[in-house]
């Protein structure tokens, strides 16, 4: 789904997510990233200042992240929830 836009080549574009993630900032977020890949450049999103995520927000970030953006200063607790979900996916 990355249309083609290599993330070791491409030029890198932060998208800062903070505060809380919610399923109602998903579309908001994902026509962001969309249209990072129409400018031919690699989603980063930030998320050093993110609080509170639900479910949906976590599927989100889970499947999208290496295909379709990349996730840098992740918190503690998203990356365990991360880690903790793709474990069960795997079992």
């Amino acid at each position: 789904m990355n249309q083609g836009v290599s993330p070791q080549l491409a030029p890198h574009i932060t998208i800062r997510v903070s505060g809380k993630l919610f399923e109602g900032h998903l579309a908001y977020l994902d026509q962001l990233v969309h249209s990072a890949f129409e400018c031919k450049l690699w989603p980063v999103l930030s998320l050093a200042n993110l609080e509170e995520l639900d479910g949906p927000a976590l599927t989100f970030l889970m499947n999208g992240e290496d295909d379709r953006f990349s996730i840098e200063s992740c918190p503690a607790f998203v990356r365990a929830s991360i880690n903790r979900e793709k474990g069960h996916a795997a079992a």
